[in-house]
């Protein structure tokens, strides 16, 4: 068996199962079923990072048949759909953030939508008791699928067919490939939901069990993809696949129709930006709380030389999970599609805002979340998302968070088109005071209303130095989301610590309520215990977020790491 040898190799893991097969159709040399999964690499060339090692090896082959960074993306997107199916997907959506080669601004939004039979109350008994369970599991949690609306927008700035970039990702549904002992566990831990919540058995389904090295064939899902394929966008939300899904919604007791899917259409929003000590810093708008969090939390200690504190220090911690609490605060009582509620962005971001809500922060102890309110403005996420990060030597930068919600979405997959349906409808505030499956409490702002998109933490991000691409970053995780990519970019901006550092150490959390840090297992005791002193509560959880990183060094190369915590793979050319 050969293996490529690269200097900057950092760790790699081998699947190994079947004799070596090309992908001949897509003309590009990927084996599906001998693979491996580097952490770190440096390139000259370009870099993709995502959460599955061939999903990143499909978007780097991309550039090198001739495609640009957003060339990369929609295929690696497409592959991450096939073989990182408790995330990747066709039945969701998600933001684009890139910045293009002539430096341009451009998102993208193609979050999922509200069916047009929905409305505010559509989980709430006549009893007044909210259904969570209905708003999570199954038909009715499902909202109007965006992902392949958006593939088609962003293909605007490529410059291969879209045939092309398909291709790879027909080629791994039809054939195979080989999965790991993460995903075998994850699809066997998978499958009483999958028999209780689909009226056509999918064939994730192995009453013998999955193990390492077993061979995923997904035919359905190759015969979706090539009717993509064969007639655009079209392909997905009319015709045959329609079909299925509105016949998959009449069987389960759900409200997606013909005329939510014809009528579905990604939109291009203005970049959410702002300045951090001569950074500046590009993410999404509106109905992302991602672009909008950051950028308070960035400002709110901007002023505080927390680099002089120390990564880990307690005064670091303790300000920087204060930050956190009054953002999302905010996050809790306005933010929501701004095409059906007036976001008070300006307000939100302004440095006198910001000031005014710190004037409660004591270095010294906590401030209960009782005490702290959403502020006053005047005139009115398992956490299974998936993120990756492109770049491109010509100056491209793609930034995409995509994802199903909960991990496998609803757990439903649409018969005879091999998809897995999202459970987005639960990140709507569903009834006031209601937390969803992430503890995230909303209002107004966030009310179901049919055809309205759904709040989301999702925060793709590009981080210019001099006008120029420096850092490209994103994560899934939920509400986690935005306090991943601060405390990842706080890590490098201010403690200067080298990218596998600021994306490996042990991260922490906090949403104004429920009122706790949430820490992962390995965070440092001495911080604990000092922590808990001066009154906060800690509360243990597994691994948050698989944060993918780009960063351009000096010399101009791209360095890409993936996270440790996942099979999150880097490849680079």
């Amino acid at each position: 068996m050969k293996r490529l040898i690269r200097l900057s190799l950092v760790s790699v893991i081998i699947f190994s199962c079947n004799p070596a097969l090309k992908n001949s159709a897509s003309g590009i040399a990927i084996n599906p079923y001998n693979y491996n999964i580097q952490k770190k690499i440096i390139a000259e060339n370009g870099a993709v990072v995502s959460a599955h090692p061939l999903a990143s090896k499909v978007g780097i082959e991309i550039l090198k048949m001739g495609g640009n960074a957003i060339d990369a993306a929609i295929a690696t997107q497409l592959a991450l759909a096939v073989v990182y199916p408790n995330a990747g997907n066709l039945g969701g959506g998600g933001f684009f953030v890139a910045r293009l080669g002539n430096g341009e601004l451009v998102s993208i939004d193609y979050r999922e939508k509200a069916p047009g039979n929905a409305h505010r109350d559509i989980y709430i008994d006549p009893d007044g008791k909210a259904r969570t369970d209905k708003s999570q599991d199954g038909h009715l949690a499902s909202g109007v699928p965006g992902a392949v609306a958006g593939l088609f927008a962003s293909h605007k700035y490529a410059k291969l067919p879209f045939a092309r970039l398909i291709q790879p990702a027909i080629d791994l549904a039809a054939k195979g490939f080989t999965i790991s002992e993460r995903e075998a566990k994850s699809l066997n831990g998978l499958q009483d939901d999958l028999k209780k919540f689909n009226s056509v058995i999918p064939v994730f389904v192995k009453n013998e069990g999955w193990k390492a090295g077993d061979t995923l064939i997904q035919t359905d899902l190759a015969n979706t993809l090539k009717r993509i394929r064969d007639n655009g966008a079209a392909g997905f939300y009319e015709g045959e696949t329609a079909k299925l899904i509105v016949e998959e919604m009449k069987r389960g007791g759900g409200i997606i129709t013909y005329e939510d899917l014809k009528n579905y259409k990604a939109q291009p929003r203005t970049p959410h930006q702002f300045n951090y000590k001569g950074y500046k810093i590009v993410g999404m708008a509106m109905p992302s709380s991602g672009g909008l969090l950051l950028h308070q939390m960035m400002k709110m200690i901007e002023n505080r030389n927390i680099g002089a504190m120390g990564f880990h220090s307690v005064q670091a911690v303790q300000l920087m999970t204060e930050v956190e609490r009054r953002a999302y605060a905010d996050r809790a009582e306005y933010m929501g599609d701004a095409d059906f509620y007036k976001v008070p962005v300006a307000r939100l971001g302004s440095d006198a805002y910001l000031k005014e809500r710190m004037q409660t922060y004591n270095p010294e102890k906590a401030t209960p979340s009782t005490d702290i309110k959403p502020g006053v403005v005047t005139g009115k996420e398992s956490e299974e998302t998936t993120h990756f990060s492109v770049i491109d030597k010509e100056g491209n930068a793609v930034s995409i968070t995509t994802t199903l919600n909960n991990s496998y979405g609803s757990r439903t997959v649409v018969g005879g088109a091999g998809f897995f349906l999202n459970d987005e409808m639960d990140d709507f505030s569903i009834k006031p005071g209601v937390p969803n499956m992430y503890g995230a409490i909303g209002g107004e702002a966030n009310a179901i209303a049919a055809g309205k998109r759904m709040l989301s933490s999702m925060t793709p991000t590009i981080v210019l130095k001099n006008n120029k691409p420096y850092i490209v970053i994103g994560t899934p995780g939920g509400t986690t989301i935005p306090t991943q990519i601060f405390q990842t970019l706080v890590n490098m901006l201010e403690f200067n610590m080298s990218t596998e550092d600021a994306v490996y150490k042990p991260r922490f959390h906090h949403q104004w309520l429920p009122d706790e840090i949430m820490i992962e297992k390995n965070f440092p005791q001495p911080v604990r215990d000092a922590l808990q002193k001066m009154g906060y509560i800690l509360k243990e959880r597994v691994a948050f977020g698989r944060t993918e990183v780009i960063k351009i060094l000096p010399n101009g190369k791209f360095e890409a790491v993936a996270d440790n915590r996942g099979d999150d793979a880097a490849e680079g050319w």
